[in-house]
């Protein structure tokens, strides 16, 4: 895969943010689009052997859109500044999360703000074993991967029907789990660019599948 293409194209993309130019440049959209998705295969299959639970997940099920949605947020320009993709993407999970793009490149996985029922039994998975969670989440190489938590919305004091001084307070305020590993273009660019995806993908492992059992019972 050509990332420096991919970045080059998007740079271009950002600056003449419109179906015209979009349309006379689609078929170096879709070339691109088409190497990622078979890059995406290719580390779809490398994943799948190292981990025994992972969800064969094939690069056209798991791109994302280049359009935006417009209908939810008109504001928002006709494209995005970005190629996304989810693996591992087992019904109603946390995936594993790839984005290449010119603002923003990433790796993550967890849960973004999860439907009522689902925070409802992250909460209770706190509660009956958040020790466990709190292990994952202060291990020296899992905060050299992700420092903590990511930043979101949190409730301001405890959820109903728990304590505020419940010992695991700070967690159960959380209304997004999830991790962010930021990717700069010397790793993109490195030829052990899909092995630093590997290790950040097993790195990563324990807290979604934490999260995915609580979600499941």
């Amino acid at each position: 895969m050509d990332f420096r293409a991919l970045l080059d194209f998007l740079k271009e993309l950002d600056h003449h943010n419109n179906k015209d130019w979009m349309d006379r440049n689609r078929k170096t959209y879709l070339r691109l689009r088409d190497a990622f998705i078979q890059w995406l295969d290719g580390l779809d299959i490398r994943l799948a052997r190292i981990d025994p639970e992972y969800f064969p997940t094939p690069g056209r099920m798991g791109i994302n859109r280049i359009n935006n949605n417009l209908m939810f947020h008109p504001h928002k320009p006709v494209y995005k500044d970005h190629f996304g993709a989810g693996l591992d993407k087992a019904p109603d999970t946390g995936d594993f999360y790839i984005q290449i793009g010119i603002r923003e490149s990433l790796l993550a996985g967890g849960l973004w703000r999860p439907a009522p029922a689902k925070l409802r039994s992250v909460r209770e998975a706190i509660d009956f074993d958040g020790e466990a969670l709190s292990d994952i989440l202060g291990n020296p190489s899992f905060v050299s991967a992700f420092g903590d938590l990511y930043e979101d919305e949190k409730l301001r004091t405890a959820p109903k029907g728990y304590s505020k001084d419940h010992p695991h307070i700070d967690l159960l305020q959380h209304k997004t789990f999830a991790v962010v590993h930021e990717l700069d273009e010397e790793v993109i660019f490195s030829p052990r660019f899909e092995d630093h995806i590997v290790e950040i993908y097993l790195e990563m492992l324990p807290f979604r599948r934490y999260l995915n059992k609580a979600i499941s019972v």
